[in-house]
């Protein structure tokens, strides 16, 4: 005679656990310059959970990777050095993102950016960051190529045109947020 499943319980005794969800993780990262090589560093991380196609968590830190941060990149994302003092260093930020993240998959807006400059801060702490990644930025190039431009701001606005957007400056939650809904409009997720 077969088991009567009644309950969740009694599926998984039954069968086994149901495969876990796949976990994505929109990041976007701040940064003191363009480049790892040229000594610019991690100054802010955001991130959004995203699993079974709902946002389930966000992480966001500034990080004082003891590095003055340059007027005109200040211009950009509006992070100054009095905002980085007391945040907490890379070697207490990177493990907790490390954590939030998981094995999760990794999508970004212009992704190799990004991930060059998470990787080489993970490497500075003897870490490796091994994570798959998707991108938007060449997904929305595949899935929409007639828009004038590709920036994060014109495929939201492209895909979400009753949105209020008022952007004042770039920041990475914010960032992360705009990525993610772009991800799961384009049916990445």
């Amino acid at each position: 005679m077969r088991p009567i499943i009644r309950t969740r319980q009694d599926a998984i005794a039954a069968v086994g656990a149901p495969p876990q969800a796949e976990r994505f993780v929109a990041i976007d990262v701040e940064t003191t310059g363009l480049s790892p090589r040229a000594g610019h560093r991690v100054i802010e991380i955001g991130a959004v959970a995203i699993e079974e196609g709902h946002i389930v968590g966000e992480f966001a830190t500034l990080i004082d990777a003891g590095v003055s941060v340059p007027y005109a990149v200040q211009a950009i994302h509006g992070i100054t050095d009095a905002m980085l003092a007391g945040q907490p260093r890379p070697e207490e930020a990177l493990p907790l993102f490390s954590r939030f993240i998981r094995e999760s998959t990794l999508i970004a807006h212009n992704a190799p950016f990004d991930l060059r400059f998470l990787r080489h801060e993970f490497a500075r702490l003897g870490l490796g960051l091994p994570h798959p990644h998707r991108c938007t930025l060449a997904l929305s190039r595949h899935r929409l190529p007639r828009l004038a431009d590709h920036s994060l701001e014109t495929v939201y606005r492209h895909l979400f045109p009753e949105a209020d957007f008022l952007r004042q400056s770039h920041r990475a939650l914010e960032d992360a947020r705009l990525a993610a809904k772009i991800w799961l409009k384009l049916g990445g997720g």
